[in-house]
This record gives structure tokens, sequence and C-alpha cells, in this order.
């Protein structure tokens, strides 16, 4: 694998991505660790519409991904990893490639994202902060390229902004986000069936952590914030763990009068996963940096070494300061 120095970042626009793309033949696509629809739905994405134009590709991902995904995430091409253009896709520090970092943490050739907290890891970046979802500027780059879009590309493109939106519920929507999502259904998208599998489809043990979840619920400051906490002891209980416990997080935000909802997952003997949903006026991002991770204004998150105890103060504290400005 080559290595590079990506000490100076170059910036690109939506063009400059698009002939940077058509001049390499070889790509490794890397989603970020724990995946989520955005991620897998922006990689999948490219890599078809890379194969469309003659283009080797094959996606990476650090973890397993969900079956749930499978209407589009399927096994992709080998491609050597000597000489290969190294991409990657929705990830905002390299720190999120999880089992891939040492591998191809400098080495990555292109950052496509959409997350403001982006650290500029990569050797070029196209960053589109204003985008709903890193699918958005897939979508975009596959049309600026005159790439022809399948029924499998735009189901990928779909899910990614369909769930970085809360199926077009968040603030991030905006006019380009709904008439974007609205052209993809000239395809075969099957945008019901996507969108019951992503949000109203539960299994029976995620039911059953829910209700441990709910019984062991913290509120503070005012019930302005709502803490909730999945140990170990959880996990192995219910069989449940990374990615099957994504959902979790969005019980916050859907309780009366939270403008902060904090989700802690424990991920190992003194490592935490924290998850952060907020309303305006509170700044998730500018929360999660002060406990050194990043993300959206209104979601983000980060990990915290310590015991259980130790991190709930420690994150406490950080929402206690955003809510008080």
């Amino acid at each position: 694998m080559k290595k590079k120095d990506n000490s100076g970042c170059k910036k690109l626009n939506l063009r400059q991505t698009a002939r940077f793309l058509k001049k390499h033949d070889n790509f490794i696509i890397l989603t970020h660790a724990s995946p989520d629809g955005d991620t897998l739905g922006s990689a999948y994405a490219l890599y078809y519409a890379l194969n469309e134009i003659g283009k080797a590709a094959c996606v990476l991902c650090p973890d397993v991904i969900p079956s749930k995904y499978d209407y589009f995430a399927r096994p992709t091409d080998h491609v050597k990893r000597e000489n290969a253009t190294v991409v990657s896709v929705d990830v905002a520090d390299v720190k999120l490639l999880g089992a891939l970092k040492d591998e191809f943490g400098d080495s990555i050739d292109l950052a496509i994202d959409h997350h403001i907290s982006n650290t500029q890891f990569a050797k070029n970046l196209y960053l589109d902060a204003q985008a709903a979802a890193t699918a958005e500027c897939i979508c975009e780059l596959i049309s600026i390229m005159k790439v022809n879009i399948n029924d499998i590309t735009a189901k990928a493109i779909y899910t990614g902004i369909a769930t970085d939106t809360g199926c077009f519920k968040y603030s991030n929507v905006t006019a380009k986000t709904h008439m974007m999502a609205a052209s993809l259904y000239e395809f075969n998208l099957e945008a019901d069936k996507i969108n019951r599998l992503m949000f109203d489809t539960k299994s029976k043990k995620l039911l059953e952590m829910e209700q441990m979840v709910l019984e062991n619920a913290e509120f503070h400051f005012d019930d302005k914030c709502i803490l909730l906490t999945v140990t170990a002891e959880m996990q192995e209980k219910t069989g449940l763990s990374g990615t099957d416990l994504e959902g979790i997080a969005l019980i916050s935000r859907s309780v009366e009068g939270v403008k902060a909802g904090i989700t802690i997952k424990q991920s190992g003997d003194s490592e935490f996963k924290v998850s952060l949903r907020t309303f305006e006026p509170v700044n998730a991002s500018a929360i999660c940096k002060k406990l050194g991770g990043g993300g959206h204004k209104s979601a983000a998150g980060a990990k915290v070494v310590g015991t259980l105890e130790q991190v709930k103060a420690k994150v406490l504290a950080a929402v206690k300061e955003e809510l008080e400005v």
C-alpha cells in the first residue's frame, strides 16, 4: 500500500472531485465503524457508479454489515491494495475507521463527507457541510460524472438520505434533499419497504433492551436532559451489541421537553460510546468536541474512557455547560 503525507489536505469542489474519480481506475472505498445507512449507502452507490464506467472497486467496512442492508449491500470485487486509490465516505475522523485505521489511516487519497467536524485527514477532501447526508454528495457526483443510476444505486442513495434525516424529519433536511429523494422515485425504489425496514421494524431482543434502558433512564437539569445507559451486562443478557443498538439513541428524541438526549453504551471494560441528540439551541457537536468526538449540530458522538459513573459525570458536565450558554 502506498503511503501518503496527509499533512496538507487539499479542498476539492464537486467538479474537481468528479475529475479525480474519473482519473483513477482502481478504488478501495472505506466506511466508518459501526456502519449506518449513510456510510453504507454512500459507499455502495459510489461502488456501483464506478463499476458503471468501467472502474474496479471494492467496499471495505470495519465491522460486519447488518443483514437489513442486504437489499443493496452485496459482496464487492477484490481490488489489490497496491496502488489502489483509497476513498473514505461519511468518515469525519480517521479514528472512526476502527479496525481499518492501522492499514489505511495514513493512505486515504480522498474523503467525501458532510460532517462540519471533519478533521481533514485525507490528501484530498470534498466536504459539503450543508448536505443532509453524504449520500447527497454522492448523488450529485454521479450526476456530474454523467453516470447512469440503476435501481440498486437509487436504493443505496435513498437509504443514506433517509437514515441521516430520520426519514426526512430532522432539521438538516432542505428543499434539495426532498427534490433529490423525489428524483429517485423514477426507479424501482420501493421506498415504503426501505422505510419500514429502517424505521418501523424491531426485533424482540431490541424491544427487551429498550425496556431495560427506559427502566434505568435518568432525567437531569429540570428534565431538559435524558440519560440512557446500555451496559455490558444488558448487552450480554439480550445478545445485542454494536450496530444492533443504533436505534437506542433515537428514544431520547421523542421525550417532551428534552433538549439533550445522552445515550452511553459500554464498548469495553472501561470504554463507552456516547451518542448525543439535541434540539435547538443546544449544539451536540460542540458538546462532543469537548469529549474528544464530533458530529453534527443535532447529532454527535464520542468515545469516553472511565467507569460508568465517571463517564456520566463528564458527559453531564459538558451538557450542562452548553445548556447554560
